[in-house]
């Protein structure tokens, strides 16, 4: 190659790298302006979009889920509280396993309930200006209907959960011994199991939460199996269930 054909390739070379027209220049800037936007308005709506499904899943305090959660808790514990006392007074083997079963399946329920409703930003206990189970709708199928007010399905201010012990029942329960605390402890928690199946019934179909929903099924199943059973060990004592409160 001669010096002169260098010369043109580096005149050739210049041409290639000489400035672009101001107008293909304001097309590029333009363009990536336009890109930028775009990524700035995908990232918003992702923002947007994990927000708004994350409010979905945090159900308002006059919600079925938070109402459940809440008047759930506030039945199982006192079935906690039955089941611990029968457990550590009892000297059937048979009542101490059943007891103990109770306990431990309804304070991890519990524990479940009180876990979701950190996270709502509820509180674990119904709000004294709620009345229990007010999240049970009459209108709707299958609810079970408590109260005579139709503005309030709710129960009435100082009623009892059904299946709930009075504090005198709890107080008689403290005072037994021998076959007739195992019999009486049977009778109060078989209605105990039957009155809370309303609101689990009511939970597992109206329920939003999926988890919720799961774990108010396994509640109805487990306790309509443990309910047949104390039925059992009732009629093997001799002894009849209490009529439902």
């Amino acid at each position: 190659m001669t010096v002169g054909d260098r010369v043109d390739d580096d005149v050739l070379a210049d041409e290639d790298e000489a400035p672009r027209p101001s107008g293909q220049r304001i097309l590029i800037f333009s363009a990536a302006a336009v890109a930028i936007l775009l990524v700035g308005a995908a990232i918003g709506m992702l923002i947007t979009l994990a927000t708004t499904d994350q409010a979905a899943l945090n159900p308002g305090p006059d919600s079925v889920d938070v109402g459940f959660a809440q008047d759930m808790s506030t039945h199982h514990l006192q079935a906690v509280s039955m089941a611990s006392w029968a457990r550590d007074h009892t000297t059937d083997l048979t009542i101490k396993t059943l007891a103990f079963d109770i306990e431990g399946t309804q304070k991890g329920q519990v524990g479940m309930m009180a876990g979701y409703l950190d996270v709502w930003g509820q509180p674990e206990s119904r709000p004294p200006n709620r009345q229990a189970m007010s999240w049970m709708a009459t209108n709707s199928a299958g609810a079970h209907q408590h109260g005579s007010n139709p503005e309030h399905p709710g129960m009435q201010p100082g009623q009892l959960m059904p299946g709930m012990a009075s504090q005198e029942e709890l107080a008689k329960l403290r005072k037994l011994t021998g076959k007739e605390l195992d019999v009486f402890f049977l009778q109060l928690m078989l209605r105990h199991h039957e009155g809370g199946l309303s609101m689990a019934q009511y939970g597992q179909d109206h329920v939003q939460l999926a988890p919720l929903r799961n774990l108010s099924r396994t509640i109805v199943v487990s306790q309509t199996g443990e309910a047949e059973y104390m039925k059992s060990l009732l009629a093997e004592r001799g002894a009849q269930p209490l009529p439902a409160n």
